[in-house]
């Protein structure tokens, strides 16, 4: 008769071929190096040092040092990490600037984004790349004019006065330093803060009878 033979049963594994048990004798790293109870070893090349015990490896991750925040590039190859690159410039509206570095503001030209309204940036404004990576802005205070139509040159802080030191006669702009008379009657001159050299706005004037024509 055709019948097929009778398949034979699989054999057991040889015992030296079963995946050892090490509890109890021993810990295993991920090379399958064994260390015995008590040895201090590392599971893998990035873990920190285990104490080999009993019930398996005891591992306790140590205090390792903050990195600095403007680390860019860091190694993770070791128990702690460690930094292998910092930032060394800041990153300010597009531009880049080296630290330590100062700057003035961005030209007038320049455009920012501000309450979803366009505006443009004052060169009053003075900055400075910190050592944190961070960029520090101060805006510089203007003195006092010693006029009252002062005019803002391009790419200038401050207003400056282009037709000298004057002030108001009523609504006349008069120069300081002499008498001047406004009307057939009235005769004005600009006068000076109380104990300052500052010139008030307004100016002193004097009427004088005037002749009946």
């Amino acid at each position: 008769d055709a019948t097929s033979p009778d398949l034979a049963p699989t054999p057991e594994p040889p015992e030296e071929y079963a995946y050892p048990d090490y509890r109890g004798k021993g810990c295993v790293d991920e090379s399958g190096f064994v260390y015995a109870i008590g040895e201090k070893f590392a599971p893998g090349p990035s873990a920190c040092p285990c104490l080999c015990t009993e019930e398996g490896p005891l591992c306790a991750q140590p205090e390792c040092p903050r990195l600095h925040p403007r680390c860019i590039h860091v190694d993770t190859s070791q128990c702690c990490p460690q930094c292998k690159e910092r930032k060394n410039y800041c990153e300010f509206r597009g531009k880049t600037y080296q630290t330590l570095e100062e700057f003035v503001g961005p030209e007038r030209t320049a455009q920012l984004f501000s309450d979803s309204k366009l505006h443009k940036v004052s060169p009053c404004e003075r900055c400075r790349c910190e050592a944190n990576g961070e960029v520090l802005c101060t805006v510089s205070a203007c003195p006092q004019t010693e006029c009252v139509d002062p005019v803002y040159e391009p790419d200038q802080c401050c207003p400056i006065c282009k037709n000298g030191p004057n002030c108001f006669a009523e609504t006349a702009v008069i120069p300081a330093g002499r008498e001047v008379q406004t009307d057939e009657c009235t005769i004005c001159h600009c006068t000076y803060e109380e104990g300052t050299w500052r010139i008030e706005r307004q100016a002193m004037c004097t009427r004088h009878e005037c002749r009946q024509m």
